[in-house]
């Protein structure tokens, strides 16, 4: 795709970007950011565009996920994170392995799960997406999450359970 057909068929597409990312993010300095990065990057991949069905969808969801990376980036400062770690005193060997193995445990547990289980259980439990946020993210309805990641806790919970009796019977 040469520079003509590019201005043809992304630029009018300016608009539409930055109104979806102004809804997304509330700002409109960082939403023009976004719609440039979107543009920036389409430029890059000129080239393929042409293999694309529609690339008014690559670049709605190319400007989508841009702006849920800014909005994850500002909920959890990477910075601050670690400022809180070096507060937390060490915990001793042994606890220190028995919560890592339990992490572990519940991690395997969770990659056990369908996909759209575990997806929801990773943004609620892990990332601490609140709901309203995480029906954005997936196109879902708030009540529909919550009834998944109930049911995906209750099967985590379930199969700890199971494999506790199992380790209590085999002792």
């Amino acid at each position: 795709m040469d520079l003509h057909q590019f201005k043809i068929q992304v630029f009018p597409l300016k608009n539409k970007l930055y109104r979806l990312a102004k809804r997304l993010l509330e700002d409109s300095e960082e939403a023009q950011d976004i719609v440039q990065e979107a543009f920036i990057k389409l430029w890059n991949q000129r080239e393929k565009l042409d293999e694309y069905r529609s690339v008014e969808a690559l670049a709605v969801v190319m400007t989508r996920n841009l702006c849920l990376d800014k909005l994850k980036a500002k909920k959890y400062p990477t910075e601050s994170l670690e400022n809180l770690k070096a507060d937390i005193p060490e915990p001793g060997v042994d606890t220190k392995q028995e919560s890592d193995e339990l992490v572990s445990r519940i991690k395997r547990i969770i990659g056990t799960l369908p996909e759209q289980m575990r997806t929801i259980i990773q943004l609620r439990d892990i990332e601490g997406y609140d709901y309203e946020e995480m029906a954005k993210i997936l196109g879902m309805k708030e009540n529909a999450i919550r009834v998944n990641l109930s049911r995906a806790r209750k099967k985590v919970r379930e199969i700890m359970i199971k494999r506790k009796l199992y380790e209590f019977q085999r002792n």
